[in-house]
């Protein structure tokens, strides 16, 4: 429940801030190519470090701009051909893709084409855009970039950026976009800028991407919960050297911006012919800690990101998806704000209860601070019962269990065993959910125990065990921060 004391962000103010920002910018070409990073809809990673952050406040200010602006969307050819997964969503990047692009055009922003990048005859691509044409998209493809990175004057030529088609476009703000990293945003937004001077537009570039926040200090816990979500990737945040050389000022950048910085400031000067950029610093339009207004909580809720980062690789490492490089690191970032795993209350909560119980246990901190907890026993999941619990709790029924009826649970149950044959001999948290759901038409302690429901976005939640996908989903659904401890329940190979 967001109140005035854990709030630290002003969406309006940050609207107002950055439309302004990009406005400034687009007046400087005509035409620009504005790579945007990061997720447009749902980033929780913001809302959470960010408290009173808009997971969807990039699409607002995309509406903001709607008469001016259009989108193209990248993905590699690479991310399909390996069924590459997003693994906050369990989706495939050509999935995520598509369901944004509907998002995007239900609410009445233009999305003009696709872009396949590092395309080099990939069939399953090759495919995926003869899927996407056949239902009137516009699709390009776009090959690597001959003599990419070093010789620059191949790259800027008909044999390089030339190479690709050009892809129409008819606003002055061309938002290039991508459902995941390393999807070739920059180098559809150079192409189509070679492109460009060579129809004599006099087209520019310009990076909008929320973290790293350039203007907050290199150590803010807002920029390390950052490095510790892109572990996997290996970004290190560091001193902006080009800005501070140019302007005397510091400023945070992140690697990889900085390494390719002499590059593309090579690549910008030989296609424009003037240098537009003195650091990768200036390339961005990020007003994020303009929008701030109580630092206090935006550090204290980086920290516990900080925390989850470090449970989440762990569970990651256990289940081979990361190497022990991404633990280390966020191991070594959580260190460095001298935090452990206790910082949030209810990783301690959750042991402590399984230890004494002997059952596997999910604790849950409710908006007021009360922590309830859930354990696994021989009807429902952990999760499961934390849920019928939590709902108990913040409908006020005390210990009263009449919500759920047995004659709803068990049929689930029956069903769950005789007919779809599950190994998992207990209701899991969707379970309870559909069986509260059913009950509420008829009970009123259960009906007012489900619009409880709302209440649970945001809360702490941790399990001692790690949870199968379907229930963690169900779990990040309801928007609970949920950590689990990197254990399997049991011994078995195959987890479902």
């Amino acid at each position: 429940m967001k109140t005035k004391e854990n709030v630290g962000f002003d969406n309006e103010l940050y609207l107002k801030l950055q439309s302004e920002n990009i406005l400034k910018r687009i007046k400087k070409f005509s035409k620009l190519y504005l790579e945007f990073g990061g997720k447009l809809f749902d980033d929780y990673h913001a809302a959470r470090v960010l408290p009173g952050f808009d997971p969807n406040i990039k699409t607002k200010l995309l509406l903001k701009l709607k008469d001016k602006a259009e989108i193209i969307f990248c993905i590699s050819a690479n991310a399909i051909e390996k069924n590459k997964i997003r693994a906050d969503l369990g989706l495939g990047y050509d999935d995520e893709m598509l369901r944004v692009i509907d998002n995007l055009r239900e609410i009445g922003l233009y999305v003009s084409s696709i872009v396949i990048t590092l395309f080099k005859g990939q069939p399953s691509a090759q495919k995926f855009a003869q899927k996407l044409q056949n239902r009137g998209e516009k699709v390009y493809f776009h090959n690597y970039t001959k003599g990419y990175p070093n010789e620059v004057n191949v790259i800027v030529s008909d044999e390089g950026y030339g190479a690709n088609p050009y892809i129409e476009t008819s606003r002055p703000l061309v938002v290039v976009t991508a459902p995941g990293p390393s999807s070739g945003k920059l180098a559809t937004c150079l192409s189509q800028m070679y492109h460009d001077y060579k129809k004599g537009i006099k087209s520019g570039y310009a990076k909008f991407e929320t973290f790293p926040v350039w203007n907050l200090p290199l150590k803010h816990p807002v920029n390390i919960a950052y490095e510790s979500a892109t572990a996997d990737l290996k970004d290190i945040n560091q001193i902006d050297p080009f800005h501070f050389n140019a302007y005397g000022k510091l400023a945070v950048n992140y690697n990889r911006d900085i390494e390719v910085f002499p590059v593309l400031s090579n690549i910008l000067k030989k296609i424009t012919g003037k240098e537009i950029y003195k650091s990768p610093t200036d390339m961005g339009v990020n007003m994020v800690a303009s929008a701030i207004t109580n630092d206090k909580v935006v550090q204290e809720a980086s920290k516990k990101e900080i925390v989850r980062r470090f449970l989440h690789a762990e569970c990651d490492y256990k289940k081979g998806q990361v190497s022990f490089d991404t633990v280390e690191r966020t191991q070594y970032l959580m260190a460095e704000l001298d935090l452990d795993i206790d910082y949030l209350k209810v990783t301690k909560v959750a042991k402590k209860t399984a230890k004494e119980s002997g059952y596997p246990c999910v604790a849950l901190e409710l908006p007021n601070g009360e922590i309830v907890t859930g354990k696994t026993k021989k009807v429902i999941s952990a999760s499961g019962a934390v849920l019928l619990n939590a709902l108990r709790t913040l409908a006020n029924l005390g210990d009263d269990f009449d919500v759920i009826s047995d004659n709803v649970l068990f049929p689930i149950m029956n069903l769950r065993r005789d007919y779809l044959h599950t190994k998992c001999s207990v209701l899991t948290a969707d379970d309870v959910l559909v069986a509260l759901a059913i009950c509420s038409s008829s009970n009123p302690k259960a009906k007012k125990a489900l619009e409880c429901l709302p209440r649970l976005e945001g809360c702490e939640a941790h399990c001692t065990y790690m949870l199968s996908p379907a229930e963690e989903m169900t779990l990040k659904k309801l928007k609970i921060n949920i950590t689990c401890q990197p254990q399997y329940l049991n011994n078995h190979l195959f987890q479902d």
